[in-house]
């Protein structure tokens, strides 16, 4: 059965598109099969997954304005090895144009809804603001993965967030769970990041994931050769620490499915 996992935080700078190229990459190292959607007009992930946005004809663009077809659009970037919608700048133009347009919230839904049979995965790298763009993310996942850094403002940005799933849990999709909260960035010898870390563990409690992934500088080079982390260094900290994500997310799932709590 297939996971539509929405990357989101409407704060920026959290590491969002690093997660969702690292951890598409990471699952599929798994042998899962995954599709990687890259949803946000600077697209990062594209690049990040070895695409260069500036050549493309086609993108996830085109697909949501119902223009063509997702086997047109779909992409398999050799070094990143899952498929990829990619994406440009021309989203912007969606950002406006869906909020005139008819079924504007459930677009992207009706294109992955006719194509997650293909994939054990889903992973939707979401713009870092409320949009349009991040409102179609979160009606066809199933789940939210939020990358956050432990700090205060941190904080506050998650708050934003809880409200804006809650809304649409209420509106939209009410099947929308969080799938876990993430923290990158973590350097564990700093005092503020052991206050906030104490502060999700106590109102998130296991939603918080176990595995961290810590300021690496071969995780920050890997996006400017185009490929993820384990094909850029299998052994750095990042690499270890994405494959771990992966591992404890599959663990959860095998677990749930077991009716384990």
């Amino acid at each position: 059965m297939s996971k539509v996992l929405a990357i989101a935080n409407q704060k920026g700078g959290v590491g969002k598109t690093t997660t969702s190229v690292n951890l598409a990459a990471s699952l599929k190292a798994t042998r899962k099969t995954v599709l990687l959607i890259d949803l946000d007009p600077q697209g990062n992930a594209t690049t990040g997954s070895g695409i260069e946005k500036k050549t493309l004809k086609l993108s996830v663009y085109d697909l949501l304005m119902q223009t063509t077809s997702f086997d047109q659009v779909v992409l398999s970037p050799e070094d990143a090895a899952y498929d990829l919608l990619p994406a440009n700048g021309d989203l912007v133009a969606a950002e406006v144009e869906l909020i005139t347009g008819e079924a504007r919230e459930i677009r992207l839904r009706q294109i992955v809804d006719a194509v997650k049979h293909r994939y054990d995965f889903v992973v939707i790298d979401c713009p870092p603001s409320l949009n349009m763009l991040t409102v179609n993310a979160l009606v066809a996942a199933d789940g939210v993965v939020i990358p956050m850094q432990c700090e205060f403002y941190a904080l506050e940005g998650l708050s934003a967030l809880m409200d804006t799933i809650a809304a649409i849990r209420d509106r939209l999709n009410p099947d929308l769970k969080i799938e876990g909260i993430l923290r990158t960035m973590y350097d564990p010898r700093n005092k503020l990041t052991t206050e906030v870390n104490g502060q999700l563990f106590n109102y998130f409690g296991d939603a918080v994931y176990r595995t961290v992934v810590p300021r690496n500088i071969r995780l920050a080079e890997a996006p400017s050769y185009g490929i993820p982390i384990i094909k850029y260094d299998r052994q750095s900290r990042g690499a270890i620490a994405y494959l771990a994500l992966a591992g404890e997310m599959l663990r959860r799932h095998d677990e749930a499915a077991a009716g384990i709590s």
